[in-house]
């Protein structure tokens, strides 16, 4: 019974990641969105390259004289209020936007493994608690829970925004992670490995979690669109990042004041940010599509 319980782990553990990671490559959606987002992360962490393909490059390089103006050679998206290059604006724009997007949702998986899996795993006392605090949490309204934090704090940067929206976005994910574990805990190979002398820690970290985990994973890759269009409706709002943080939120901000002289300046930041969003919506589904046994 204990090599049949073996052979059942080793393929639910190892097996299975490799047979999602097939089946995303064979999915035209998942390829798609995830060369979109390489392109957009590395254009994150390296701007200079990306800005200088059609430019100068250089985003605080400005020139009153030409603020508001269209599109001329070197400049293909004109250059905002200020007079600086719009597209190398737009180009480091994404840096704290994509940052902002992908550490609040890993905050948000780190929280919500933790508290889920123990609350699912013990159950009992330990889970009617952490189910109290997880509704006191959930109870908030996301975006008003962040004005109300950021307004207070007064400092917004890039690590306190990040914080604000890390405080009210795990409880989804925790409520997720707890029933994945409560129906894996009951698995045969659970049952033996516990019968073998298993400790908790080591059920949960090499026998539930990898089991546990996909719909969490489905959920984080679509949570990161909602954080990052989050990030800038609280920008656009006047209560996220303030200037002279470059981000697509405060371009928009921006640039709410000058559509009807100047609407390039909204059309740009809002064309990348869409692009960004929807990459890792079709991202999300595609990993959704590949775990659920359901979809074939």
């Amino acid at each position: 019974m204990s090599s049949a319980t073996a052979a059942e782990v080793s393929i639910e553990t190892t097996g299975r990641p490799r047979g999602v990671l097939r089946k995303l490559l064979r999915r035209p959606r998942f390829v798609i969105s995830a060369t979109a987002l390489s392109l957009l992360v590395l254009m994150a962490v390296a701007p200079a390259p990306f800005a200088g393909i059609f430019g100068h490059g250089d985003p605080r390089a400005c020139d009153l004289a030409r603020s508001g103006s269209g599109a001329a050679p070197g400049h293909p998206f004109g250059f905002d209020i200020q007079g600086c290059d719009l597209y190398a604006q737009v180009v480091y724009g994404a840096r704290p936007s994509i940052t902002i997007g992908i550490a609040v949702t890993l905050i948000s998986v780190l929280v919500a493994v933790a508290v889920g899996s123990i609350a699912g795993y013990y159950g009992g006392v330990v889970d009617s608690v952490l189910g109290r605090v997880i509704d006191v949490f959930y109870g908030f309204p996301f975006i008003v829970a962040a004005i109300v934090i950021l307004t207070a704090v007064g400092v917004r940067n890039i690590w306190t925004v990040c914080a604000a929206l890390a405080a009210f976005s795990w409880p989804t994910m925790t409520r997720v992670m707890r029933s994945s574990v409560i129906v894996a805990k009951n698995a045969e190979y659970v049952r033996a490995a516990r019968a073998l002398g298993a400790s908790d820690l080591r059920i949960l970290r090499r026998h539930i979690l990898p089991n546990a985990f996909a719909p969490v994973l489905v959920l984080a890759s679509l949570s990161v669109a909602g954080i990052i269009a989050g990030e800038a409706s609280l920008t656009f709002l006047g209560v996220g990042l303030q200037p002279p943080t470059i981000s697509w939120g405060v371009q928009l901000n921006t640039a709410q004041s000058y559509f009807n002289s100047a609407s390039h300046l909204l059309l740009y930041p809002s064309i990348f940010l869409s692009v960004t969003v929807l990459a890792f919506v079709l991202l999300g589904d595609a990993v959704r599509d590949a775990v659920d046994p359901k979809a074939h």
